[in-house]
């Protein structure tokens, strides 16, 4: 049963990515196929993905809330699990972008960290009670945490081990800044 939540056609479709938690990584394998399949049941428009981390992109008029509500509901029921999806539209992804306290450089990932209200500041306070790496460097733009780490360290530094954890792992979800880049271009 088609569900429809693009409203009607009288009010302006807006642009979205749905950025999935945990996709691919972990033992949660679906393919962006299938997962956009699961969006266009939805009702949703323009649906198409990019990567296989987890980043569909769609058209819809409702508020980015209800969508969020029901993806979490369909994406779990139809892959059997418990589904943590947050989404944004294409101007928050452009300002995250811009926002970006980090030069980009060879030697170093740069993530951008996206999730629940607050997320953002406990993120910050976990940094800052956690040895890093050296050169490792994390700051808070409007609300956005961003994280600065040598390659090859992001899973073997106190940090990024942190980020693991249970009671943190469903709030948040992170993408590299060069994906958040590649995400804009398709908006």
């Amino acid at each position: 049963m088609k569900r429809n939540l693009i409203k009607n056609n009288t009010q302006e479709l807006v642009r979205y990515c749905a950025f999935l938690r945990g996709v691919n990584v972990g033992g949660i394998n679906m393919k962006m196929a299938e997962a956009c399949k699961v969006f266009e049941k939805e009702g949703l428009g323009d649906v198409s993905s990019i990567l296989a981390s987890g980043n569909i992109l769609f058209s819809s008029n409702l508020d980015p809330k209800t969508i969020e509500h029901q993806l979490k509901k369909s994406l779990g029921q139809y892959f059997n699990y418990d589904a943590h999806l947050f989404i944004l539209d294409s101007n928050s992804i452009q300002n995250l972008i811009k926002n970006n306290p980090f030069k980009s450089h060879p030697d170093f990932h740069i993530y951008s960290f996206i999730g629940i209200e607050h997320i953002a500041d406990k993120l910050m306070n976990e940094f800052k009670n956690s040895r890093t790496e050296p050169e490792e460097l994390a700051k808070v733009i409007h609300h956005t945490f961003y994280w600065r780490v040598p390659k090859s360290h992001t899973l073997l530094s106190q940090f990024g081990k942190i980020l693991g954890r249970k009671d943190l792992r469903d709030s948040f979800t992170s993408r590299n800044m060069n994906t958040f880049e590649r995400i804009l271009k398709k908006l």
